[in-house]
């Protein structure tokens, strides 16, 4: 374990917390949604080299597309000039080897006028992505920067990596693990209140489809109407969340959580005139879901539930398809040494924090799933705070978070 000192992990850290304040205000002011990235991207780029952690760029092949774990958007754009960030250090040998993953990517600001207008209280730093994940950048900025200030020679690898495209579905982390990154653990900086999280909630996207037979509203009891078929597919569907509950309650890591899964019922339209019969319905959803459910099952189940109805027209006419966001959950073993590690460091650091599950999905599934690479998710603020109007962090829980995540880091890469 490190020799070095709470004290001068605490002394390191806050020789560049002002600084490290304004630029996370800085990167607030970059309006960095999809499609949007570069500027935000270039801006960061200089930030790793003024804590001496020189970064490149990593070009995501357009043909991205294709992969079966890739996530389509309404807002699908190519990739030239729209890169991923990743920083990486050698170690000097014999130590474990880690990534250290974030997202500079937010969503959009909808009817809030000041998203990108950032601007710090005294207390919170205000804008969009303020947690969400940018302050997650700052976090690891400063615990980067103590590294270098203190001098410290790790062991092991160390790679950072600043993605994009992960508000829709992980894009960016996918691009990378596609590309072949490897290490003996992950951190994946969100919001997580300083806790540390071994195990994350998954979330699927579906549409769901009913046609009937269009015609004249004098004529509606010898049709068949789209909408009613769809309240009564939706019915089902209510049926399907409430065993879905049942049987997440208590799961292992997720107790805490009255109702740890949902299915919600986003959007919906149908087709056709106020005195017409619809032809056809569609709905828009979501499903939550813990690891003692695989996605393709929750996407199985779902259907079935819905064939459970008596109403052969329904059955026959009832379509669902998952073609947008698809995050499975994932857990590791909470005794697995890199939970116990991180834990631990950010304990030994003054920060209370806890190891429990996460009712929220993030990239850090992919590297877990994909990569089978031993992942925990790490991070300043509430979750709560993200995506929505006034979204906020404190600044102090930025730094006390910086601090966990230096002594973290050289905990596990070890010092050489």
């Amino acid at each position: 374990m490190s020799q070095l000192s709470c004290h001068e992990i605490t002394q390191a850290v806050m020789a560049n917390a002002d600084q490290a304040r304004d630029w996370l205000m800085q990167m607030i002011s970059y309006p960095s949604t999809q499609g949007n990235e570069a500027d935000c991207q270039a801006y960061i780029k200089g930030l790793f080299e003024q804590v001496g952690w020189p970064a490149e760029y990593r070009q995501i092949p357009d043909d991205l597309v294709d992969d079966p774990e890739y996530s389509h958007s309404d807002n699908q754009q190519p990739y030239a000039g729209r890169y991923n960030l990743v920083a990486r250090r050698a170690g000097n040998g014999g130590g474990r080897s880690l990534i250290l993953q974030t997202h500079a990517d937010v969503v959009p600001a909808g009817d809030w006028e000041e998203a990108f207008n950032p601007r710090f209280d005294g207390e919170y730093v205000h804008g969009r992505g303020s947690t969400d994940c940018k302050g997650q950048i700052a976090m690891t900025l400063l615990a980067l920067a103590a590294l270098s200030d203190l001098g410290v020679e790790l062991a092991g690898d160390l790679e950072v990596q600043i993605v994009i495209e992960e508000e829709v579905g992980g894009n960016g982390a996918l691009a990378l693990i596609r590309q072949g990154c490897q290490a003996d653990g992950v951190i994946v900086a969100e919001a997580s209140g300083l806790n540390v999280f071994p195990a994350n909630r998954g979330a699927v996207w579906f549409r769901a489809k009913t046609t009937g037979t269009p015609t004249h509203m004098g004529r509606r009891h010898e049709a068949q109407n789209a909408i009613e078929k769809m309240m009564e597919a939706i019915k089902w569907m209510l049926v399907y969340e409430k065993e879905l509950i049942d049987a997440s309650v208590g799961y292992p890591l997720f107790e805490r959580y009255e109702a740890p899964v949902q299915l919600c019922l986003g959007t919906i339209r149908a087709e056709g005139w106020p005195s017409m019969v619809a032809g056809e319905c569609e709905l828009w959803g979501g499903i939550g879901f813990l690891p003692n459910k695989n996605m393709e099952e929750v996407k199985q189940e779902l259907y079935d539930a819905v064939m459970r109805s008596d109403d052969q027209w329904l059955r026959e006419h009832f379509e669902l398809t998952f073609p947008r966001l698809h995050n499975d959950a994932y857990e590791i073993d909470p005794h697995h040494p890199l939970v116990t590690t991180v834990h631990k460091s950010v304990c030994e650091c003054g920060i209370a924090s806890e190891v429990y599950g996460w009712n929220v999905s993030c990239d850090a599934r992919l590297y877990a799933k994909l990569a089978g690479l031993p992942t925990v998710v790490y991070g300043a603020s509430d979750i709560s705070e993200a995506h929505s109007d006034g979204e906020k962090i404190l600044w102090s829980e930025v730094v006390q978070g910086a601090k966990g995540l230096v002594r973290s880091i050289v905990n596990w890469c070890g010092e050489a």
